[in-house]
């Protein structure tokens, strides 16, 4: 009998324990990020230089639980939509867990849009979400 209630005890806590981990990091209200370079507007040569600033939070590698922090991820030729679950991780959504501030991108010639978007430890978007302002650039 008492397995039979530790078993129940233990099926009815672990979903309001994954709740719990799953919930949104909270964000300062003055923090921001923004792309420093390249500007927007820019013509420019692939390979792209692109550098991430940041205030009122601070950069730390994924996996890292501190307070106001969180690090880098460059949405390109996409939209922020999606703030309830982690970030994806494809071609249009560059992770930077190791909390790099910039990085060099290969972009074919064209008009292409780049958003950094903050994520927390487990790579989910803090609450508010901490985003740029969309850049729009051509490769030539």
């Amino acid at each position: 009998m008492r397995t039979a209630i530790v078993a129940a005890f233990v099926v009815l806590a672990c979903p309001l324990v994954a709740l719990a981990d799953s919930a949104r990091t909270p964000a300062p209200p003055n923090a921001k990020v923004f792309i420093i370079e390249p500007k927007d507007g820019a013509t420019l040569l692939s390979p792209v230089a692109v550098k991430f600033g940041i205030e009122g939070m601070e950069i730390a590698p994924a996996g890292t639980d501190t307070p106001n922090s969180g690090h880098h991820h460059l949405l390109i030729d996409t939209e922020a939509s999606d703030f309830s679950s982690a970030i994806s991780m494809d071609e249009t959504h560059v992770h930077y867990g190791k909390g790099q501030t910039e990085a060099t991108i290969e972009l074919k010639p064209g008009k292409h849009t780049l958003q950094l978007l903050l994520g927390d430890k487990n790579h989910i978007p803090h609450e508010p979400p901490v985003k740029s302002e969309v850049v729009t650039i051509t490769v030539k």
